[in-house]
């Protein structure tokens, strides 16, 4: 029998992106579409694109949501997508030549192509920027974390396709500062949490090496202004990560 596949999505006020997104994954066996509570048209309009639509308002953090959405999937396969992104005709291909001859245990990467104040970075780190994101629903799934999640699959096979994912990752300057200030925190909540410190070297001496690291380590000069303005941003958003653990450490923030 064909190996059956379901596109997982998380979603919150993205009935902007849905279109363009479900779109590129029409062909897939089933979307399913778990909101977290949108204002906007999000659910009524997956639901109308043919989505899979459910709708949980506990919101435990990326992680926990990124699982109550696949326990809805049936396919043997997942693969976990975001509404900002879309699937290219080359990925497609790729994906469904993986599916026609699967690998039991491997997981499968893709390659991101990230959009940046008009430009598709080819550099900065941004690209391939590559990411976990087909493999067996019923072996893998993500991990708890509240930010930067990832599937939980140690010692599992990788298997590199070929194709992009079109990331739609800051297409509003200011919104995206807003998203990156709410990682920034979840990300020091988090960390607190867990107990972890900073002090005031390490709060300077990571935003000085995020921003080596994005423009010169990882080639952001020839990103041209993108690559430089997204040295500064990297800077920035991990200056407000060891900020927030450093005030959060001394009593100066708020505890989640």
């Amino acid at each position: 029998m064909p190996i059956r596949l379901s596109v997982v999505m998380i979603a919150k006020n993205a009935a902007d992106l849905l279109p363009d997104c479900l779109a590129s994954v029409a062909w897939a066996d089933e979307i399913i579409v778990l909101d977290a509570g949108s204002s906007d048209d999000t659910v009524a309009l997956a639901q109308s694109l043919g989505a899979q639509v459910h709708v949980n308002t506990d919101w435990q953090g990326y992680g926990i949501q990124r699982q109550r959405a696949q326990s809805y999937a049936t396919g043997e396969y997942v693969l976990m997508i975001d509404t900002d992104e879309r699937v290219t005709p080359e990925l497609a291909q790729s994906l469904r030549q993986a599916l026609a001859n699967p690998q039991p245990g491997a997981v499968y990467s893709i390659a991101r192509r990230n959009y940046f104040l008009g430009r598709f970075m080819r550099h900065s780190g941004w690209y391939p920027d590559r990411v976990l994101r087909l493999y067996e629903r019923a072996r893998w799934q993500y991990n708890d974390n509240l930010v930067h999640e990832s599937l939980a699959c140690k010692d599992a096979t990788v298997v590199a396709l070929s194709g992009d994912l079109k990331h739609l990752t800051c297409r509003d300057f200011a919104d995206f500062q807003r998203k990156q200030l709410a990682y920034a925190s979840a990300w020091a909540q988090e960390r607190h949490q867990k107990g972890k410190k900073a002090s005031l070297g390490g709060i300077f001496g990571h935003t000085l090496g995020a921003f080596i690291k994005t423009l010169l380590l990882r080639g952001g000069v020839l990103d041209g202004a993108q690559g430089w303005l997204l040295a500064v941003v990297n800077a920035q958003y991990t200056f407000n990560k060891y900020t927030e653990l450093w005030a959060l450490n001394r009593g100066f923030s708020k505890k989640a």
